[in-house]
């Protein structure tokens, strides 16, 4: 191979696919910051990524190459949710329902969503969990 060709071919920018634990910024495949943190400064040619801890409520669950964190869920009690499990650096805030309330809208370990139970009037009852109606009971025995 002569000279000029070899140059050319040293000058020709690599282009495959960072690592699964890396990310791309400019030409630079980086190193993802762990969950729970976010990067502060991207890696160089000659240095690793800096890393900082998600704060104020707010966080990531996997590892990333984000330079802000997410907010966490907020469990409205206006819409019959409350705290299951409070929202930490790498995980989510987790919602369950309130005391009289069902869950419209479910997720893996908590609630999106929920209805407050009818309220029925002596007499009636509710035929089915979840359901917004109340249905008559009839006393059959005599």
């Amino acid at each position: 191979m002569n000279l000029p060709i070899m140059l050319m071919l040293l000058n020709i920018p690599c282009s495959s696919a960072c690592g699964r634990a890396e990310y791309r910024t400019g030409d630079e495949c980086c190193p993802m910051c762990s969950p729970g943190n976010r990067v502060h400064k991207h890696c160089t040619e000659f240095t690793s990524t800096s890393c900082v801890p998600c704060t104020d409520s707010t966080f990531l669950d996997e590892p990333n190459g984000l330079t802000a964190c997410i907010l966490c869920t907020n469990c409205d009690p206006g819409f019959g949710l409350k705290v299951k499990q409070p929202c930490r650096p790498s995980s989510d805030t987790v919602c369950g329902t309130l005391e009289g309330f069902y869950c419209l809208d479910p997720n893996e370990d908590g609630c999106r969503a929920a209805q407050r139970h009818s309220s029925c009037k002596p007499g009636q009852y509710v035929n089915n969990t979840g359901m917004s109606s109340c249905k008559s009971s009839i006393d059959i025995s005599t």
